[in-house]
């Protein structure tokens, strides 16, 4: 199994990392910010607690473990066009954006953010102060865009397990955290510069607030016993507030850049517990 939508921030590239560095034994896995899923899907915990923000990805989510094949046809009925030019992308967005308007969380919305992911710009997921999706179109005007044993995978694999899965913030998600159980964060990112803005995934964003106040839970899952490993930017924000635990810096690829220069970088794992 592997994600199903390329997400800024995905750990694909670090899965080994994050693997080599994760507990022999915990209890429940959680994971608040679940983004395209890497590390669950890799590891394949039996029970699990996850979440995002973003209704539309949990969405996605809910309706694999629901109905998987009904997700594919949603996704085939799209590309069923043949060829995706820049109007039929703009035409599908604006539909996506009606089924968000509506509050229709469905498997056809979770088609449409599936298909959507595969043709825009980057793979980026941002939307506008009204929560509407505003990405540009990639210019990507064939092939498929779903890999349907990929998608069974998962959906089989949300059956079978106990997997909870809820929109969220994560204090709220964490609140049912005990001693000895695993909690992995890859929250949205702080900026590498003065320059660079804090993301715009969800209407909402990931303030500095938002940073201060999730170091503070790290703290708290930490004096109750919980195991807890943290992924951010390498910058000196992040060594301040995560000071008094394992911070390791590794090498990565920033794919999600549109500046081919700027794709390469530093990050910190940030773990309370020895492996």
């Amino acid at each position: 199994m592997g994600p199903f939508v390329k997400w800024a921030g995905g750990k694909t590239q670090l899965l080994e990392k994050l693997h080599n560095r994760m507990p022999n034994k915990y209890g429940s896995y959680y994971e608040p910010f679940i983004g395209g899923g890497a590390l669950l899907f890799n590891e394949k915990p039996q029970t699990a607690v996850i979440g995002d923000i973003n209704e539309q990805l949990i969405n996605i989510y809910e309706q694999l473990k629901n109905d998987p094949r009904a997700v594919i046809r949603a996704v085939n009925h799209v590309d069923e066009s043949g060829v995706c030019d820049k109007d039929y992308y703009l035409e599908t967005r604006e539909k996506y954006n009606q089924k968000i308007k509506n509050h229709e969380l469905d498997a056809e919305c979770a088609g449409l953010m599936i298909w959507i992911n595969k043709h825009c710009f980057n793979g980026l997921y941002r939307v506008n102060s009204k929560g509407l999706f505003n990405v540009p179109y990639n210019n990507k005007q064939s092939g498929k865009s779903i890999d349907e044993a990929n998608i069974m995978s998962i959906g089989y694999y949300l059956q079978n397990s106990k997997v909870d899965i809820r929109c969220q913030d994560f204090e709220e998600l964490c609140q049912d955290v005990k001693a000895g159980d695993f909690v992995y964060f890859d929250s949205p990112y702080v900026p590498v510069s003065e320059t660079a803005s804090f993301t715009d995934y969800t209407k909402d964003g990931f303030t500095y607030e938002d940073h201060v106040r999730l170091s503070e839970l790290y703290k708290r899952l930490d004096s109750i016993g919980a195991l807890v490993m943290l992924s951010n930017h390498n910058v000196p924000l992040v060594h301040e507030l995560y000071a008094e635990f394992k911070i390791e810096e590794i090498d990565v690829r920033r794919n999600i850049n549109s500046v081919a220069k700027k794709r390469v970088g530093k990050e910190v794992i940030v773990t309370n517990y020895e492996v």
